[in-house]
């Protein structure tokens, strides 16, 4: 059985890159293939290299506050690029009363601060279905 392919983004003009680098070693522990596009991705740029590398899931990461564009952004041009089967999460800093319209928005869970690294794993093997 193949692995589940991973792209971690760090859309927009967000410097810090911590988190995002210990959620990619800990997927990357867990068997899955992770693809880490470095900082300040575009929205286009993130569909564009997901696409490239045929990618199950995306998984943004964000500190600055622009998740209430940047997030959205990247569903619309999923949907556009027909892609909206790749699972979407988005970590960092999302203030709990913007999670409904993250999900709104089609972002399959949002994990904040804190989030334990096995539940994030443990999430994406549970709802990406491997063909």
């Amino acid at each position: 059985m193949r692995k589940i392919r991973v792209l971690a983004a760090k859309p927009g003009l967000d410097g810090h890159d911590r988190g995002v680098k210990v959620i990619a070693a800990a997927l990357r522990d867990a068997g899955m293939e992770v693809i880490y596009t470095g900082l300040r991705q575009t929205p286009e740029q993130i569909v564009n290299t997901a696409l490239q590398e045929d990618v199950d899931v995306i998984a943004l990461s964000i500190l600055s506050g622009a998740h209430d564009y940047l997030f959205p952004q990247v569903m619309k041009l999923l949907e556009e690029r027909e892609a909206g089967d790749i699972l979407v999460m988005g970590g960092g800093v999302i203030p709990e009363e913007d999670v409904p319209a993250m999900k709104e928005a089609g972002i399959a869970e949002i994990c904040g601060p804190g989030t334990n690294t096995q539940d994030i794993v443990k999430f994406i093997q549970e709802n990406v279905k491997l063909s």
